[in-house]
């Protein structure tokens, strides 16, 4: 989990802006990449969760090896 250390900027008396330090705006958009790429690959192994299979031994036999 990413420590935060934000700054809160008011306008007119709300809550308008955050301000972050360079590292941590950093490491939050390393780790939502990671999470996308997360989801992704999940939506490609449900899209190919009855697509037939072959083993590497099938494999390794159907190229001669």
């Amino acid at each position: 989990m990413v420590q935060l250390h934000p700054q809160i900027i008011e306008k007119d008396g709300k809550k308008e802006f955050v301000v972050l330090p360079f590292e941590e705006f950093v490491k939050i958009e390393e780790e939502l990449m990671s999470y996308q790429d997360l989801q992704e690959l999940r939506a490609a192994k449900l899209e190919e969760g009855a697509a037939a299979t072959l083993s590497l031994d099938d494999v390794k036999a159907g190229l001669g090896l």
